[in-house]
C-alpha cells in the first residue's frame, strides 16, 4: 500500500511527548489562510522554489515499509525519551487506510502513534485507526459555523461530533487552537471556545500563537499569503488568552 507524504521530519520536539518523527501526509481538504504547511494542501506532488535557488521536490508515493524503514532508524531517541511517531498533514485521515497499515507495522515495534488532525472526516475513520493510535492533537479553528464553512471550507457539527466520539470512546485528544489575530482571538470568541469545549467534556488544550515562519513557503509555491502582514499576538495579549482558558481546562501555550 502506497502513502502520499510531504515529508518526514526527524526529532520533532512540538508534535506530542519526547523526541518525535513526524510523517506529514499530503492533502487536505480545507484551505486556512494562514496555513503554514501550504505545500501540504494539494495531494499533486509540488516544486518549491526559493530566491536562493534552492530547489525542493514537495510530495511522492512511499511504500509502508519503506516509511516504517525511516522512522525505525529513531528507534532509541523514542524509547529514551518516552517520544514515537506523529501522523500530521495535510489531513492524515483522508488516507485512513493506509495511515491504519502503517500504524499496524509501528505498533508491532511498540512505537508510540500521535495522529494530529482537523477532524473534518467521517468518524468511520478514526474507527479505523483508533486502537492503534495513543493521542490525538484535534486541531479547533474557530466555534463557529459560519467562519468554519465560508473560511476554512469545514463541518463544524461533523468536526464537533468527531471530538466527542473520541472522548465516549475513551481517547486521549489534545485540542489545539491556533491564535489567529482578527480572527478568533477577541474575548467573546475566546468564551465561546470555552463553552463549546466543555460542553463536549475537552480537558487538554492546546494553544498555538499565530507565526509567519511558513511564509517563505507561499512564495516558493508562487501563492497568496494572506497573512504576510499580520503580526503575531503579544505575550501579554497570549497571557490573557491563556488565563481565560485556564478557568475550564489543563492548557499548554506552544513555543
Amino acid at each position: 500500500m502506497l502513502l502520499n507524504i510531504s515529508d518526514i521530519q526527524h526529532f520533532s520536539l512540538g508534535d506530542g511527548d519526547g523526541i518525535r518523527t513526524t510523517v506529514f501526509f499530503k492533502g487536505c481538504n480545507l484551505y486556512c489562510p494562514w496555513c503554514h504547511n501550504p505545500e501540504t494542501r494539494s495531494s499533486d506532488a509540488q516544486v518549491l522554489c526559493y530566491n536562493n535557488n534552492i530547489v525542493k521536490e514537495c510530495g511522492k508515493l512511499m511504500t509502508v515499509n519503506d516509511v516504517v524503514a525511516e522512522i525505525l532508524v529513531d528507534k532509541d531517541f523514542y524509547e529514551e525519551s518516552g517520544g514515537g511517531v506523529t501522523f500530521s498533514g495535510g489531513e492524515v485521515l483522508l488516507q485512513a487506510d493506509a495511515a491504519l497499515t502503517l500504524a499496524m507495522r509501528l505498533k508491532e515495534e511498540n512505537i508510540n502513534i500521535v495522529i494530529d488532525t482537523a477532524g473534518n472526516v467521517l468518524y468511520s475513520s478514526f474507527a479505523k485507526l483508533n486502537d492503534y493510535v495513543d493521542e490525538y492533537l484535534f486541531d479547533y479553528k474557530t466555534p463557529y459555523e459560519d467562519k468554519y464553512s465560508e473560511i476554512i471550507g469545514g463541518n463544524i457539527h461533523l468536526i464537533e461530533n468527531n471530538i466527542s466520539n473520541l472522548i465516549k470512546d475513551g481517547k486521549k485528544v489534545r485540542i489545539r487552537i491556533p491564535l489567529i489575530p482578527g480572527f478568533n482571538t477577541d474575548e467573546q470568541t475566546i468564551n465561546d471556545f470555552c463553552v463549546k469545549l466543555a460542553k463536549i467534556h475537552c480537558k487538554y488544550i492546546d494553544l498555538l500563537p499565530f507565526h509567519r515562519l511558513g511564509s517563505g513557503k507561499y512564495d516558493a509555491l508562487n501563492m497568496t499569503y494572506e497573512y504576510k502582514d499580520t503580526e503575531p499576538l503579544s505575550l501579554e495579549e497570549i497571557d490573557k488568552i491563556k488565563n481565560i482558558f485556564e478557568k475550564y481546562f489543563i492548557v499548554k501555550v506552544e513555543k
